[in-house]
């Protein structure tokens, strides 16, 4: 089967993380190189022309790029606000919104702080180095470096006032080993204008409101949505205006509405574990347009749909994901891509009338991958 031409984002672990990348990784048609090197960048968002990465590390940082084609240039820097930053998304106030999950803490970035701020770093170094032979001290000028060793870029020293940082309640679980407090694991945007948060060691659901400006960034706690004891929620999407959640430590899925009260409450929830009782933690979840819900399992290495019709969760096939540990996929026309992390390879996978995968027509090697953006 010839393969359809493809244009990826790839975010990976490295050595610092028990990985076999070097960095952030680009594929364009049969070509994968490395665009950016750079401690662990195990999840990355795209807003136009900008990409913004996590560096996966105690007491992380978030990284911004401009890219042009199939390069990236380094813009600025920020820290995360935690330890293990493993999810970053662009929100509709403006923010950047970074979750912790060792940390168990929520970072907002104003955008239009940042980029103002590196806007003018760039410019006074550029013009400390042009003045640098008629007496104009250098030493003046913002620091100008790599990332990790590799490509131009300034680093923006935001004000505080461009930060903030909220930390989870302390809470744990029945899963002593991954429930011994606060896991933040990603953020989604709702549709009434506010975030919620993923708890996975506290199963909860954290609601803020965040607001950004140019010089400004605030970070509201509005109220908390407490799930099943031991479900353990990682990612999350919408169906309508319900929400969908996946249990990495039960390897269930949740269907959840919000009531009268501003809370929300299950509708319902179906496990995906049937066969052999071997580990399986769930990882990433998406819905498409037509309501059919996708979520990987890890441990079982498979991928499963749902159906959502009749405000239910049915099952309607499951899949191979075409490797060892399936930690993201993405769709684009026609075929799932699976971030496989332990086999050093995105699968290439053909998707049925029915939304379930097919057997993997393609191997894309590239060494821990652990995200996968699609690119115009």
């Amino acid at each position: 089967m010839t393969l359809p031409p493809l244009h990826l984002l790839i975010g990976s672990y490295t050595p610092t993380g028990g990985g076999n990348a070097t960095g952030i990784s680009i594929l364009d048609g049969d070509v994968v190189s490395t665009v950016a090197v750079l401690d662990d960048p195990s999840f990355l968002a795209v807003d136009g022309d900008r990409v913004y990465a996590v560096s996966e590390t105690i007491d992380g940082g978030v990284h911004a790029f401009r890219r042009s084609g199939s390069a990236l240039e380094h813009l600025w820097d920020a820290p995360a606000g935690g330890d293990a930053p493993c999810h970053v998304r662009v929100d509709p106030s403006g923010a950047l919104v970074v979750t912790n999950y060792v940390s168990g803490t929520v970072t907002a970035v104003s955008l239009q702080a940042a980029e103002s701020y590196a806007s003018s770093s760039a410019g006074a170094a550029h013009g400390a180095g042009a003045g640098a032979g008629s007496g104009v001290d250098a030493g003046a000028s913002a620091a100008v470096h790599g990332v990790a060793g590799q490509g131009a870029g300034v680093s923006a020293v935001l004000p505080d006032a461009a930060l903030a940082t909220e930390v989870l309640p302390d809470a744990t679980g029945p899963d002593e080993d991954r429930q011994e407090g606060p896991h933040a694991h990603q953020s989604i945007a709702t549709p009434d204008g506010t975030v919620l948060v993923a708890d996975l060691g506290g199963d909860a659901l954290h609601e803020f409101r965040i607001s950004a400006d140019t010089g400004s960034v605030s970070i509201e706690p509005l109220r908390v949505h407490h799930v099943t004891p031991g479900a353990g929620p990682r990612h999350m999407a919408w169906v309508d205006r319900d929400l969908i959640v996946a249990g990495e430590l039960d390897g269930r899925v949740y269907r959840l509405r919000r009531d009268e009260s501003g809370s929300f409450r299950e509708v319902c929830a179906t496990s995906v574990l049937n066969g052999p009782d071997v580990p399986s933690l769930l990882s990433h979840i998406e819905v498409d347009e037509r309501g059919l819900v996708t979520v990987a399992v890890r441990g079982r290495d498979q991928i499963v749909v749902l159906d959502t019709s009749d405000d239910g969760l049915h099952v309607v096939g499951a899949a191979s994901a075409g490797g060892v540990w399936p930690r993201h996929f993405a769709r684009v026309p026609g075929y799932l891509l699976v971030a496989n992390q332990m086999s050093d390879a995105v699968a290439v996978l053909p998707v049925g009338d029915d939304g379930v995968p097919g057997e993997a027509v393609g191997q894309i090697a590239v060494g821990s991958p652990a995200c996968i953006v699609p690119l115009g």
